[in-house]
């Protein structure tokens, strides 16, 4: 990762401290006024039923008294008497610990997940807001990110490092250095299987060359709604992070069409074992209705072993319910 992309998520992690600082603050004084209300109030019931010993007086009667609220300072930390659950609660250490900054800032998004606790854990902080403060699902340099018809790539020309991986490219394919690393291990783990060979169909694609992919897909379907369900808009491509992979099945150096790897060995064999090289099936056809795309078991989307591992475990079909997002079937 640059040192201007970690420049920008420490400013990103500034910022939303200083609005969970701020949102702390009014709650302090919201809780500090009605504690304030509530002990007048008190006050007021116990003079009218002690004095004359008599029954309370009714609201209205007797003189009128009159008390000064004292706002606190919004700096100050009040000390409320803890109940076990805000002891626990207190006790608990944020997800933005050292440990998880410290493998934000070398830039390794398996070392962050790792440092987490695991896939797991962090899909878990990610979904219930704990994770805000140093985590965004939006930022592609990281292995997380989410694009789909709701969410386009920012910035727009956006342009990973990428490197040639081993594994045969009938087009001389590339891919994120990561990416293409795990692709090797999971190919060449094919091959030992005797499974058969597999080629990498695509990978890296530039917002250039998502043009040219698209406008060749809207010339073959006829219509702009029907490439939408089986080509991404430029900008909206995973292929442009870097992380994803369109695969064929390939037999003494020749490759069949990225349409027939869901039947072939080598493809049955991936969609059993992606995960544990860090992959994922993105687009498998029985959540159309999320992803807005149509069966792609030839579109392997690198996310790393520690998520890819929570996602089979936890029985996910789409990279949206995973995280907990909205379905993105249409562009906005």
């Amino acid at each position: 990762m640059t040192s201007a992309i970690r420049a920008e998520t420490r400013r990103a992690e500034r910022r939303r401290r200083v609005e969970r600082r701020r949102r702390r603050a009014v709650a302090t004084i919201t809780a500090t006024l009605s504690a304030c209300v509530m002990i007048v109030a008190g006050a007021l019931l116990a003079s009218s039923a002690t004095g004359s010993g008599s029954e309370p007086q009714a609201t209205g009667t007797g003189a009128a008294q009159t008390h000064e609220l004292v706002v606190p300072d919004p700096t100050s930390s009040p000390t409320p008497e803890p109940t076990a659950d805000a002891s626990e609660k207190d006790d608990a250490e944020p997800f933005c610990s050292h440990e998880v900054t410290a493998a934000i800032d070398s830039g390794e998004s398996e070392a962050v997940v790792t440092a987490a606790g695991g896939g797991a854990a962090f899909r878990d902080a990610v979904v219930s807001g704990d994770a805000d403060a140093c985590i965004a699902l939006d930022h592609p340099a990281w292995n997380w990110v989410v694009v789909n018809k709701h969410r386009p790539i920012a910035p727009e020309n956006f342009a990973p490092e990428v490197t040639s991986p081993a594994t045969f490219s009938p087009i001389g394919a590339h891919l994120a250095p990561e990416a293409a690393a795990a692709l090797d291990e999971m190919t060449l783990a094919a091959q030992n299987a005797g499974v058969g060979d597999i080629g990498l169909e695509s990978g890296y694609r530039s917002y250039e060359a998502q043009i040219e992919a698209y406008d060749a897909q809207v010339l073959a379907r006829g219509t702009r709604d029907g490439a939408d369900e089986t080509s991404a808009r430029p900008g909206f491509s995973e292929h442009q992070l870097g992380l994803a992979a369109d695969l064929v099945a390939c037999e003494a150096g020749v490759c069949g069409s990225m349409y027939e790897f869901g039947d072939s060995p080598q493809g049955q064999w991936v969609a059993e074992n992606a995960s544990t090289y860090g992959w994922i099936v993105r687009y498998t056809g029985t959540e159309t209705g999320t992803t807005g795309y149509e069966a792609e078991p030839w579109h392997m989307r690198f996310v790393g072993v520690e998520l890819a591992t929570a996602y089979v475990d936890g029985g996910y079909e789409t990279f949206e319910d995973f995280w907990g997002l909205e379905a993105a079937p249409d562009y906005e």
